[in-house]
């Protein structure tokens, strides 16, 4: 990018980028890059490398077209197009609003599915638990997590874990099958409209579906899918609790789980966590051996991702084994009691 661009010249997305996270600072831009794939990463880093000089004019600019598009994006994912174009005209009139939301994918303007965002999933459930188990996940895979584990658990037990396989293998599908899968059901639900859901299909929607059902639903697909298609189970497990997680476990779950920890891998795990999660460890620990585990962290030195997330995967793999033998129970959606 030239040194002395000017507020009026026309800049790409790439340089937008950089420009914003120049404008962020390094420690906001770092917590982005690492939502980042790779290559992005180092294509915007060259390009922040490659700008000598912004003027304010751009970089306010630059500013205020971010903030409008993330509210674009807060208003979508409320009530829907219509929705965020009326918000946008009252922030900042209507030609600014069109050419906002025209700046967003033209996924986001017409999303499949987007009649059934308000349905009731026990309404949906009648209208399509007769359907192929391919067609109950393409539906799935565009509902939002919570409305698909209601279904999901719903569905008869042989069939769970077969549409759970087919969301999880989903790639691309034919825009006319989506567009006649969406007008049979639309007519089933002509009563239900207004809605607006954008998740798609992929392991991870099958993660955030699994992380809302029951206990019960969850061990019976994962014990088939292991079965079936055992890489495939071993990659939704590992995304299914991250170490960050172990918030979700009150005092006497995290000291449970610390009586079979090793203090190494501990002080290793705690390295690359983010302070909150550090505080929730040391305080279920002695002040001794509290101390000594900061001792251990402050004198290691800088230490490898992969071995970080080696010894968070340790952790994270020792909770699962308690919570499978109801030592510990992870709070959850679909109605799980707490006991500990």
């Amino acid at each position: 990018m030239a040194a002395s661009a000017k507020a009026d010249e026309k800049i790409n997305g790439l340089q937008k980028a950089a420009i914003l996270m120049i404008a962020l600072g390094p420690e906001r831009s770092a917590s982005i890059f690492k939502h980042l794939k790779e290559d992005e990463v180092e294509e915007l880093t060259l390009e922040i490398a490659n700008t000598r000089s912004i003027t304010p004019q751009v970089k306010e600019s630059v500013v205020n077209e971010f903030y409008q598009v993330c509210l674009a994006q807060q208003y979508i994912a409320e009530g829907g197009i219509n929705y965020a174009k009326e918000l946008l005209e009252k922030s900042f009139g209507a030609e600014k609003a069109m050419d906002v939301i025209g700046k967003l994918t033209a996924s986001l303007q017409v999303k499949p599915f987007e009649f059934v965002r308000k349905a009731d999933a026990a309404q949906l459930l009648n209208f399509i638990q007769d359907e192929h188990p391919q067609t109950i996940a393409l539906i799935l895979s565009y509902l939002a997590p919570g409305q698909a584990a209601i279904i999901v658990s719903a569905l008869p037990p042989d069939r769970q874990a077969d549409v759970t396989k087919r969301i999880a293998v989903m790639d691309r599908t034919s825009p006319d099958v989506i567009k006649e899968v969406e007008k049979v059901l639309e007519s089933k639900l002509s009563s239900l409209v207004n809605q607006d859901y954008t998740i798609i299909g992929g392991v991870d929607a099958v993660v955030e579906i699994l992380n809302t059902v029951d206990r019960g639903t969850e061990k019976h697909i994962m014990e088939t899918l292991e079965i079936e298609e055992p890489e495939l189970a071993d990659e939704i497990r590992k995304k299914m609790f991250v170490f960050e997680d172990i918030l979700l476990l009150d005092d006497r779950a995290i000291q449970r789980v610390l009586r079979d920890v090793d203090n190494s891998d501990l002080a290793i795990a705690l390295k690359g966590s983010n302070e909150e999660v550090q505080n929730a460890i040391f305080n279920n620990l002695s002040k001794r051996l509290a101390v000594m585990i900061k001792e251990d962290m402050e004198f290691m030195g800088p230490v490898r991702m992969k071995d970080v997330e080696e010894a968070q995967q340790k952790i994270v793999n020792i909770i699962r084994k308690l919570e499978d033998a109801a030592e510990i129970v992870i709070s959850r959606g679909g109605g799980d009691e707490i006991i500990v």
